[in-house]
């Protein structure tokens, strides 16, 4: 799990910046080096899978977006999060954006950030296990991604709650 958190300077021009899924990966390159390159304060917060496992995807989903705030430089007076829910104890202000990613542009930015990070992520990790093909699917329950999964069974970056790997190891398919 990857997230950002994005503080856009005033004088930062916001053209391009959109919710990251609708863009191209080269779209996403241009506008995360045009952010990092910027006078924009940004932070990144990672959790790996035994954590998301342990607490569930929306809980390493805020301990991500906490760990993304606090590695900014300043604290923001207010904290827009893409979604319904607002992030559990934290002290900023907040407002929740349903569609964000693709409302606000400090949200978006903070999309890309996360996108392209996590992206590197996957690619760095087809190195060890090249087998998955997640340079190519970046870890997305693609159809080559499952057949992979019963191919070789999971591997050590798999979440064991992730819906595939959970019916590999039951063996069981309810969908």
């Amino acid at each position: 799990m990857v997230a950002a958190a994005v503080i856009l300077g005033a004088d930062f021009n916001i053209e391009g910046l959109r919710d990251s899924k609708r863009m191209t990966p080269r779209e996403r390159e241009i506008q995360k080096n045009r952010i990092i390159g910027s006078a924009c304060l940004w932070g990144i917060g990672v959790i790996g899978p035994a954590i998301i496992d342990k607490v569930n995807i929306l809980q390493a989903t805020f301990l991500a977006m906490k760990q993304a705030i606090s590695a900014i430089r300043m604290s923001p007076e207010m904290v827009l999060v893409d979604g319904n829910r607002i992030i559990p104890e934290i002290d900023n202000k907040q407002k929740a954006i349903v569609g964000g990613d693709a409302a606000e542009p400090a949200i978006s930015a903070a999309s890309i950030l996360a996108k392209t990070y996590r992206d590197a992520i996957m690619v760095k990790f087809d190195e060890s296990f090249p087998e998955y093909g997640f340079a190519r699917h970046k870890g997305y329950p693609t159809p080559e991604h499952i057949a992979s999964l019963y191919r070789y069974g999971p591997c050590s970056i798999h979440r064991r709650s992730f819906r595939p790997v959970s019916t590999i190891q039951t063996g069981s398919d309810d969908s």
